[in-house]
């Protein structure tokens, strides 16, 4: 397992089940998209939430294919999806490990219908949909104190919002909870495997063009997002590359 440092963000490249060992040592541990990491250094919240994660996964095919093309840098892109689908089937789980934070309550309802359906228990008081965050200073105090005064604190919470709410709000539950669990902002994900997104294969998952898939599903919302990510060819090119001993 290899530590690459891009735009100061540590991505972790290697086998699966090493980096899920890695995230059960607790930590924040982010998958920027390549829209996101467009917006380094001018989303000024998003950059320093994704520059102080614990590790991150070079999800993003279009950041890899840039840093092989631009720096020469061979990197493996480490998918998102594939690291929740492993980790939530190969690990066993008691009822009050995981901890879900949903954008609704109708996604609340399928992640736990397909969690059990996989064998995975999940508590339905650790569930917990998420208010309409200010993105400039994104900060939920209910949620701190449920997390801090559940009597069996969860293992592993599970934040599955957009890019760019996500992972502030990550960041400010590791600076303000009093333990330490595995924190994945995972973003769509969960919906990929529950249905409630488009159904994504492995092999084009594999392939990197989760985003056209998409792109032809919902065209109107990812077509535009997907645009504002070709200023990361520009970030790239100007930005150092380093790998960690």
């Amino acid at each position: 397992m290899k530590k690459y440092y891009i735009f100061n963000i540590p991505f972790l490249s290697g086998r699966y089940h090493s980096i899920v060992k890695q995230f059960k040592k607790g930590g924040l541990m982010v998958v920027p998209s390549g829209p996101g990491l467009a917006t380094i250094g001018t989303d000024l919240t998003y950059t320093k939430a994704v520059q102080n994660s614990d590790f991150a996964l070079p999800d993003s095919g279009y950041m890899v294919l840039l840093v092989r093309i631009i720096k020469s840098i061979k990197i493996k892109k480490n998918s998102g999806y594939k690291f929740l689908k492993t980790f939530l089937e190969n690990e066993k789980f008691t009822i009050k490990d995981l901890f879900f934070i949903n954008p609704s309550l109708k996604e609340s309802e399928l992640n736990r219908k397909y969690l059990n359906s996989i064998g995975v228990p999940l508590d339905e008081n650790y569930q917990y949909v998420s208010p309409i965050y200010n993105r400039d200073d994104i900060s939920d105090i209910k949620l701190i104190n449920i997390l801090n005064g559940l009597k069996k604190r969860p293992k592993y919470i599970i934040i599955n919002l957009g890019s760019g709410v996500q992972e502030p709000l990550g960041y400010y539950l590791k600076q303000k909870l009093k333990y330490k669990p595995g924190i994945l902002c995972s973003g769509a994900a969960i919906a990929f495997l529950t249905g409630a997104q488009a159904t994504i294969s492995p092999l084009i998952d594999k392939i990197g063009l989760g985003w056209l898939w998409r792109s032809i599903w919902y065209p109107k919302i990812f077509i535009p997002r997907y645009f504002k990510a070709f200023k990361l060819f520009f970030l790239i090119l100007k930005s150092e590359i380093t790998l960690s001993k």
